[in-house]
């Protein structure tokens, strides 16, 4: 039974984790073609696509730590310091992708959307509410590129914990 619950977190972990690293990753270089060009659609639905891929996946990885704990709990290492940091850094990085980066994505994707939205012919009339124009600022790609690379420095920091596991007996 241990390694069948192994080998479905494995396997859960790379199909689940592996598309959002990736997606979120080819995110902000989209979103600044995209924002440069609104007009573009294929930058606005790639930009669209990439966080769909992001929140889709990131919903599907929360069974990595599920199987996770059940393969620790089959193979009675659920008190190793290796697991328990490998946990506690998965929980960080489902917090900064749930907190920091799928927020800023979609920032970026309703300025988008506003600026294919709008003709950019008249210029704001002096009574118009901010609300009515969605700006980005431009520091949130760069937010946003810094956020993701946290992310993925995470999921590669818990993926080499549980290669070489500190104090294992398997000799690794």
């Amino acid at each position: 039974m241990t390694k069948f619950l192994l080998v479905l977190h494995v396997l859960v972990a790379i199909v689940a984790v592996g598309p959002v690293t990736v997606a979120a990753s080819m995110f902000p270089p989209s979103a600044r073609r995209a924002l440069a060009d609104p007009d573009n659609p294929r930058a606005t639905e790639t930009v669209r696509l990439l966080h769909r891929i992001c929140r889709v996946y990131a919903a599907l990885g929360i069974a990595v730590p599920v199987l996770g704990m059940a393969t620790a709990l089959s193979m009675g290492v659920l008190n190793d310091t290796w697991l328990i940091v490998s946990m506690v850094l998965t929980g960080i990085a489902a917090a900064v992708l749930l907190a920091l980066v799928l927020p800023r994505q979609e920032e970026i994707i309703e300025a988008v959307e506003a600026g294919t939205a709008k003709a950019p012919e008249a210029p704001a009339a002096a009574g118009t509410p901010e609300s009515a124009t969605v700006a980005v600022n431009p520091r949130v790609t760069v937010q946003l590129a810094m956020f993701t690379g946290i992310f993925n420095l995470l999921w590669a920091t818990v993926t080499i914990l549980m290669i070489v596991r500190p104090g294992s007996t398997t000799g690794a």
